[in-house]
């Protein structure tokens, strides 16, 4: 990896006149907050040698180009809420924090869209959208914590990917300082467009390392006013597997179809202090969401879906309740209960893939010292896998996550899958993008990274190496 000149004095001046001194953090105390993001092992924190706090693009563009006349390196940090490693300074340098950028600028209810900076957090969106009586359907489980721009570069997938897709599938257009500093507008308010390569769908989902997204205007929808949320028991995960393609086959539609083993029941109940969930001991948890304009239509669709699970021997269908959805949102901070570090990671199969994708990784994790729990969006063939390291060693712990994540990015290659649904690569799976990504697509993917970031300023050691 490169070697990148150091933060001095001179540079922390030039800093402070382009923000002003009271955005611009060099006390080590303050600067230990930015050393990770959700990562919990400690041996992959990295401290920055400075953190800044930008008002707008134009400061932002003067950072990068300050960035590449002396050569320090940028990690972009936007709600911290990373799950691979995607926030962590892993080569020091400026930690650019987003949190400054938080207006809402337009929402046209007429053209149904939303014009914010990428500082917004995602549930102020959702919640501004839906005073109006639209959607924006964009929905990651940390909606309450992480900001909209980290949302866009992940391509954030979460709840209603099923029915309305990915971050990617909401926006119209973004604003993006590039890797050499200039301010650019990438698309436009269009149903279609065939004019030029698909810029803004390009820096969507590179993770920071293309180029720095500071606005974005993307599409609303009518919210539905009709809902319902169906909780599906099973005590067998292949039946509980199986009904999938039998639902998605069935014309229903559904906005979600969410998964939780029954170690994340067990300790996701306990997370949220729910002492009588139903099937605490032996339930597997399918949760069904199904959005309709008519009310007649509700009622058929979810007399479909209750057959469909009762038929595919659920022990019981119930209502899903609050208590069941705030279970599914807090998936991730339940393992603290269990084990201080833990390992989150995510694949993306075909959809009719995942029934055989999760009963293959259960049959492998049970060849390791560790627990593995899985919750998974089964609608669209994303599964989350969690390790937790409990009282190994910390060489253990190493040489038997190693061996487990060989073994199953293998097989999800090996049905059509890839590293990453939602998560994205981040640092936490560098080595292993260079080891599974077809050379063709890898060497593609540096040739951009090089011609747009010929110093590797942004984020470097995230995605590939360059």
């Amino acid at each position: 990896m490169k070697t990148y000149q150091p933060i001095t004095p001179e540079i922390i001046e030039k800093l402070k006149a382009i923000t002003g001194p009271t955005y611009v953090k060099t006390d080590r105390d303050m600067l230990l907050q930015y050393q990770t993001d959700y990562e919990t092992n400690p041996a992959m924190f990295h401290v920055p040698d400075a953190a800044v706090s930008p008002a707008n693009a134009q400061e932002i563009s003067e950072i990068v180009k300050l960035a590449n006349e002396y050569d320090f390196p940028i990690t972009v940090r936007s709600g911290g809420t990373s799950l691979a490693d995607g926030a962590i300074p892993v080569c020091g340098g400026l930690v650019l924090c987003m949190d400054r950028l938080n207006k809402i600028l337009e929402l046209n209810e007429e053209g149904m869209y939303m014009t914010v900076e990428a500082g917004v957090r995602t549930v102020d969106l959702q919640n501004a959208a839906k005073k109006v009586g639209l959607m924006y359907a964009g929905d990651p489980s940390s909606a309450e914590s992480s900001l909209i721009g980290g949302n866009l570069a992940t391509n954030a997938g979460g709840l209603r990917a099923v029915r309305y897709g990915v971050t990617r599938d909401q926006v119209y257009c973004l604003e993006v300082v590039t890797p050499t500093g200039d301010i650019v507008e990438c698309g436009r308010i269009l149903k279609k467009c065939s004019t030029g390569y698909d810029l803004e769908q390009l820096i969507i989902g590179s993770e920071g390392t293309l180029g720095i997204i500071t606005k974005v205007t993307v599409k609303l929808i009518p919210l539905p006013p009709y809902r319902f949320d169906v909780l599906a028991i099973y005590t067998d995960p292949r039946q509980a597997l199986h009904m999938v393609p039998k639902l998605m086959k069935a014309g229903i539609d559904p906005t979600s179809v969410e998964y939780m083993d029954n170690s994340y029941v067990r300790g996701c109940a306990d997370y949220c202090h729910y002492k009588d969930m139903p099937h605490y001991d032996d339930g597997i948890y399918v949760i069904i969401t199904v959005e309709t304009f008519h009310e007649d239509e509700l009622d058929t669709k979810m007399d479909a879906v209750c057959t469909i699970c009762e038929e595919s021997g659920a022990a019981e269908v119930l209502e899903a309740d609050d208590r069941v959805w705030n279970m599914r949102r807090n998936c991730q901070t339940s393992v603290e209960l269990q084990s201080k570090v833990f390992l989150t990671d995510d694949v993306v199969v075909p959809v009719h893939k995942i029934a055989g994708t999760i009963e293959k990784i259960m049959d492998i994790g049970k060849d390791y010292p560790f627990e593995v729990k899985i919750n998974a969006h089964i609608g669209d063939g994303n599964l989350h896998i969690v390790l937790c390291k409990m009282d190994m060693s910390d060489e253990e712990w190493e040489k038997n996550v190693e061996e487990f994540h060989q073994q199953v990015y293998a097989y999800a290659y090996s049905v059509g899958g890839r590293l990453a649904g939602e998560h994205g690569i981040g640092a936490k799976k560098l080595k292993y993008m260079e080891q599974f990504t077809p050379k063709g697509e890898l060497k593609i993917m540096k040739t951009i990274k090089r011609a747009m970031d010929p110093k590797d300023i942004l984020n470097p050691g995230k995605v590939i190496d360059a």
